[in-house]
């Protein structure tokens, strides 16, 4: 690789020698480099995928700048670049267990020899055009050139802290496990260009899958950083320079050719705008309504609206009865009949009234019973498991939701003050939950159910007393139609 390298740089010299207005470069700069991995391991998305992170590292090599015109330039280059990500687990040690992780981090680095080309395009801030804003993008090929995996953990055994460091050499190739030796994908980048200095901030996106896993996934780097330029050896020989036509109007007509140079208008019109009497866009030549404005596939005439509801025939749906562009021309929908739109009822699909805002009143026996449900439900001591004396309430509960599909049930688990404060806020929220996800397996859908632990901010009791803690562990259930 390193013979391979210096090559390339002998290539540049002699081509540089040969054409002048070739500019040589040196650049380095820092990145944050991270991997975009895809995969459909159970658990993945919640387990492990949180705790990758972006690593930085750092970027240097020589760019060449060939000129394509007065603003358009091409830009090749060879850098060296290191691309990976990292891993970082903290876990909490808790109760009486004499073995725990506190730790686990791993750091993947890949070196990699880069040869991006862009090509850029430069906008003058000055008159000499030495400082420059420029935009460009491009594709860009790697090399690997070194790799490792280094992984470091810190555990705890009865009380004693053991730390470890290991360090793996990557292995290249395109087998199971391996780093494929090449790698490709897109670059953007922008920046300034102040005399033989350069700035500028850019963003890369791998399209290889530069890893063959043991499972099935896709790997992709990307990479997003900032670089400091400096041009070696700069141009000699000027860029050619085009005549300058002077076009007032912009309108692709020079002011010598053009009757009205101050106004846009057509060559077909030695420069001159069509005649438009109603100045709908279409010359006279081609309206038949000219005094009116109207559209070119009416042949200037404006598009019938039967219905004068604003939405022309051609796109109403209802082209005798007014209505709203949302619904095609047609008036907004009631699929329930009960004479509240859809858009202002809250229970579009079970006919209510307009006090209730298009729902339902609920009736005095429901919220009996979810009152009655709420008091019956017990669970196992510091627990969210369900006592089975709480199964036929429950049941019941259910079948009524599932009757009544326009109910949405809030579900709210209290306890007392014995335990931290995060320690009921847990346990109220399972408790929550356990009821929540025992209605659902009823047959009760979960889009109706809210759940929330409030563990012991809400006391209806005396937190001193037996009774009191009794009364504070509770499930309170309320019920709403929308």
């Amino acid at each position: 690789m390193r013979k391979n390298l210096l090559l390339i740089l002998l290539f540049i010299s002699g081509f540089l020698k040969l054409n002048a207005q070739i500019k040589l470069g040196a650049e380095i700069g820092f990145h944050s480099a991270s991997v975009i991995e895809n995969n459909n391991l159970p658990g993945w998305d919640t387990a492990y995928k949180p705790f990758y992170s972006s690593r930085t590292a750092i970027h240097a090599g020589i760019i060449l700048e060939i000129p394509l015109s007065r603003r358009l330039f091409f830009q090749p280059a060879i850098n060296y670049t290191s691309k990976g990500r990292q891993y970082l687990k903290n876990n909490d040690t808790v109760g009486n267990v004499s073995f725990d992780t506190v730790y686990s981090k791993s750091t993947l680095s890949i070196g990699y020899i880069e040869i991006p080309f862009y090509l850029l395009y430069k906008i003058p801030l000055s008159a000499n055009h030495k400082n420059n804003f420029f935009i460009g993008a491009g594709p860009y090929f790697s090399f690997i050139y070194n790799g490792s995996l280094t992984n470091q953990m810190l555990t705890a055994q009865d009380t004693v802290n053991s730390f470890s460091t290991q360090t793996t050499k990557l292995d290249v190739g395109n087998a199971t496990n391996k780093y494929k030796t090449f790698d490709f994908g897109v670059n953007a980048k922008a920046g300034f260009e102040f005399g033989s200095v350069t700035l500028s901030g850019y963003i890369s996106r791998g399209l290889s899958n530069f890893y063959t896993a043991p499972y099935t996934g896709t790997f992709h780097h990307q990479v997003m950083g900032v670089t400091l330029g400096i041009w070696l050896a700069k141009t000699s020989s000027p860029i050619p320079q085009k005549p300058i036509v002077k076009d007032t109007d912009k309108d692709g007509v020079p002011d010598d050719q053009d009757l009205c140079p101050t106004i846009p208008g057509l060559k077909k019109y030695n420069g001159c705008p069509v005649p438009d009497t109603d100045h709908d866009g279409i010359d006279d030549e081609h309206d038949s309504c000219k005094t009116i404005p109207g559209l070119a596939k009416y042949h200037g005439c404006p598009v019938p609206d039967t219905d004068h509801d604003g939405i022309d025939d051609e796109h109403d749906s209802c082209k005798t009865v007014p209505g709203v562009a949302k619904y095609h021309g047609c008036p907004i929908p009631d699929r329930d009949g009960d004479g509240i739109n859809d858009e202002e009822d809250k229970c579009p699909d079970v006919p209510g009234t307009a006090a209730n805002n298009g729902c339902p009143e609920i009736k005095k026996e429901i919220k009996e019973k979810v009152n009655y449900t709420a008091k019956n439900i017990l669970f196992a001591t510091a627990s969210d498991k369900l006592s089975p004396t709480s199964y036929a309430a429950l049941d019941d509960l259910a079948k009524m939701l599932i009757a009544h599909k326009e109910l949405h049930l809030m579900i709210e688990g209290h306890t007392d003050n014995v335990g931290t404060d995060e320690h009921n806020l847990t346990l109220s929220q399972m408790r929550a939950d356990a009821v929540k996800n025992y209605l659902i397996n009823k047959g009760v859908n979960e889009r109706n159910i809210t759940a929330t632990g409030f563990g012991a901010a809400h006391p209806v009791a005396d937190n001193n007393t037996a009774i009191g803690k009794s009364m504070n562990r509770r499930v309170e259930m309320r019920v709403s139609n929308h």
